[in-house]
């Protein structure tokens, strides 16, 4: 997920989406649509074949590659979240904005995408009223972290900016033609920001994304938080009211590190020496991310390990690592396909549902594990739950069109309702 950019940051009822930015020319970031839209996909995917199939299709290699292919959905919003996040926050160092107001403005859209998240926890609760535990309300899912990161991204570049402050537009500045004359430039529109600040940026964000996954292993077993009360420390650890860490949660350890690793790469893209190399930054990512691919796998078959209780698939420094490898070799694919391949011609659905992919997390929920399933829980085969799958994927897709292709506010309702009635009252020859 993530909330807008300065005045063009959607608000409720207008066009959201989980990592926002579609303000900005779609030539340069389609790609990072591209990417949410693959994220809708595997997750349409995974929430389908684990709500329909049933039999014995649940303990088949099938399902288990499905629910493979689900550890990306959310790294993915996470990371693209961080990079938005940068996007935003260059522009508002741009616009000399000082720390405290990049700081508040940023929180504050954390705040909105966090409160997003509890409207959707009690949407599920009362929808599935009767049944639905009361602790449903307060479990943390993807929305809620993507919140809380975003309000933690803020603090931290509003902490570096306090103690590294850019060069104000209106400072004294040397022309090269007068060396020694001061000359009191006029406000920008764009103002430059230093390299040094943004690499500091880029540094303390890879900082960040470090400690959370070295914290996360401890914090799960012998640091955990227990003393504080369990909707609290389920944000830390994931325990929710069952005592123990639930793998299904997605706390901020070690969540919160891949919306740092995407802040740290959205700093070097968006910096004016990438922004006319973009090709060679993401491939340079590609190549960063396939040896960290690499080394997580040499790490993880290493008799050498740094925490008495390794758990690969949750906790693991090395899985994380993994996984931010995949996703800047993913980042560049998505970029190649859609400035040289089919994405960059005609209609992408996939660009398509990432510019509406929070409507579209919100709408599909309800048609695969909701009361409005598409098909009966846990009684499908394979062929089956794949074309229950094809027909929420159609119709995510229609809906998102729906979103974006009509501008809502410009049709005069009350004219069609007038016209509507005077309809009904003419008398059928």
């Amino acid at each position: 997920m993530d909330a807008g950019c300065i005045s063009s940051w959607p608000r409720l009822g207008s066009h959201v989406t989980l990592s926002c930015v579609t303000f900005v020319p779609s030539s340069r970031l389609a790609w990072i649509d591209w990417m949410r839209g693959l994220a809708c996909v595997l997750m349409f995917q995974t929430h389908c074949y684990d709500a329909w199939l049933g039999g014995d299709a649940r303990n088949s290699v099938f399902l288990k590659g499905s629910q493979l292919l689900g550890t990306l959905p959310a790294p993915l919003f996470l990371f693209l979240a961080g990079i938005s996040f940068a996007l935003v926050t260059d522009k508002l160092m741009r616009k000399n904005l000082s720390p405290a107001e990049i700081t508040r403005t940023m929180a504050r859209h954390g705040a909105e995408i966090l409160a997003f998240g509890l409207l959707f926890r009690l949407q599920e609760f009362l929808i599935a009223w009767g049944w639905a535990p009361w602790s449903d309300l307060l479990r943390v899912d993807v929305l809620n972290i993507i919140g809380l990161s975003m309000i933690l991204m803020a603090l931290t570049c509003g902490l570096t900016l306090t103690f590294w402050k850019p060069p104000r537009a209106t400072d004294v500045v040397l022309t090269e033609g007068d060396v020694g004359t001061a000359v009191s430039a006029s406000t920008p529109k764009s103002a430059p920001v230093s390299d040094r600040l943004r690499t500091r940026l880029v540094v303390i964000a890879l900082a960040v994304a470090s400690l959370i996954a070295l914290l996360t292993p401890p914090l799960y077993t012998t640091w955990r938080p227990t003393w504080l009360p369990w909707p609290l420390e389920s944000y830390i650890d994931g325990c929710h009211n069952l005592g123990a860490p639930q793998p299904w949660l997605f706390p901020l350890f070690p969540w919160a590190a891949f919306a740092f690793a995407g802040l740290a790469a959205g700093f070097v893209l968006f910096s004016d020496r990438a922004r006319d190399q973009a090709a060679k930054e993401l491939a340079l990512f590609a190549v960063v991310g396939a040896a960290a691919i690499l080394v997580a796998r040499a790490f993880d078959h290493s008799s050498l390990h740094l925490y008495s209780t390794y758990d690969y698939w949750h906790t693991s420094p090395n899985f994380l690592m993994m996984r931010i490898g995949l996703l800047l070799v993913i980042a560049f694919v998505g970029y190649a396909w859609c400035r040289w391949g089919l994405g960059s011609r005609g209609f992408s659905p996939l660009i398509q549902l990432g510019q509406t992919s929070l409507l579209v997390y919100w709408v599909h929920i309800e048609f695969v594990y909701g009361r409005f399933s598409l098909l009966p829980k846990r009684a499908e085969t394979i062929a089956g739950a794949t074309r229950g799958l094809v027909e929420i994927f159609l119709f995510m897709l229609i809906l998102s069109l729906l979103r974006t292709r009509i501008d809502w506010k410009q049709i005069e309702w009350r004219k069609w309702m007038n016209w509507k009635r005077i309809a009904g009252k003419v008398e059928p020859a």
